[in-house]
């Protein structure tokens, strides 16, 4: 009961009050940007040759607010959000209206999730295992052109380096596919043709996150590695003619991964939000280019449906890994 009076209740609060005020910031910031999406779709009406006399542009204007729910003052706006939250409801997508923003993200958050939680897996499994033993074995002729390497990629820029890919295995070797989730004109189904073809696209995103997330994980992995092989009990193993492969694998990997573990509850987090810069380069369909369609287009709603997710996922995921934190570290308790 101690538990559940000292810590879990006051976390639960906390884990509540962060969306609130999520939420909240999510709602205003948007409409302190200069673009106001009536003005944008009337502009664009007009851009078309439309013409629009005064008395049928404040109808229209009127007739927008309706639709799009930008109706009252800010405070009936805010109020009118929340009751949508609460029947799970984000609204409808301006520019792409009549299609809820559900829909929208329901569309592209397989994609997103699908590349970012294998890729951000494999990095972090591939980065601590290979920098646990090159930090180990730091003088190893092996481990420090490892080291060296990381130390190369992982300054680069990740539009620099995702377009060297791109253009070396997509234009010049000609091997992948350049733009896309998948064969333009294949129908979403679950068969091999369809999966390979998901595969076969995805394979240059993933292998730009997987390397260049792979050498973050790297050099992390390695530092602490060398830090926990300097410490006493590690010595003291050493000089006890403890086994070298169970002191790098229980005395010094071990105890090395729980900051990486905590990294990695963060990182799963954020799978949420997109990644902006990797579907903006390879035209991969998913959260991370809808969140950008919706800033340019000024679409409210949809920029709350695909923040407030990523909200959610990420508070969701810090409290997750506070209370699972003392089966990785036996000394954590929570008294």
């Amino acid at each position: 009961m101690a538990f559940i009076r000292r810590y879990l209740i006051p976390r639960l609060i906390q884990y509540v009050l962060v969306i609130f005020l999520g939420v909240t910031a999510v709602f205003i910031i948007p409409r302190l940007t200069p673009t106001d999406p009536i003005a944008h779709t009337i502009a664009q009406i007009r851009s078309q040759g439309a013409y629009l006399d005064p008395a049928t542009v404040d109808q229209f204007i009127q007739d927008l607010k309706e639709l799009y729910g930008l109706e009252g003052s800010m405070w009936d706006q805010y109020v009118a959000l929340w009751r949508r939250l609460f029947r799970g409801d984000f609204g409808v997508s301006f520019f792409q209206f009549p299609t809820p923003v559900s829909v929208l993200v329901g569309r592209a958050l397989p994609w997103t999730v699908g590349l970012l939680l294998t890729t951000t897996v494999m990095s972090w499994v591939l980065g601590n295992i290979i920098g646990g033993l090159a930090g180990y074995f730091s003088r190893k002729r092996w481990a420090q052109a490892l080291d060296f390497t990381a130390m190369v990629i992982r300054p680069l820029p990740y539009y620099i380096f995702a377009f060297t890919l791109l253009l070396l295995l997509g234009y010049v070797v000609r091997l992948f596919p350049i733009a896309g989730g998948a064969e333009i004109g294949r129908r979403p189904e679950f068969s091999w043709p369809y999966i390979k073809s998901v595969l076969w696209h995805s394979f240059l995103p993933a292998l730009s996150l997987t390397i260049l997330g792979g050498t973050m994980w790297f050099q992390t992995m390695k530092l602490i590695v060398q830090n926990v092989n300097a410490e006493s009990f590690v010595q003291y193993a050493k000089l006890g003619g403890v086994k070298e492969s169970i002191i790098v694998s229980k005395y010094v990997i071990r105890n090395a991964m729980l900051p990486q573990v905590t990294a990695l509850g963060l990182a799963l987090g954020q799978i949420f939000s997109g990644a902006l810069i990797t579907e903006i380069v390879f035209s991969y369909p998913g959260l991370g280019t809808l969140l950008y369609n919706a800033v340019i287009t000024g679409d409210y709603n949809l920029i709350m449906g695909i923040t407030i997710l990523s909200i959610v996922a990420i508070t969701t995921a810090i409290l997750a890994l506070d209370l699972l934190y003392p089966l990785f570290d036996p000394r954590v308790r929570y008294r």
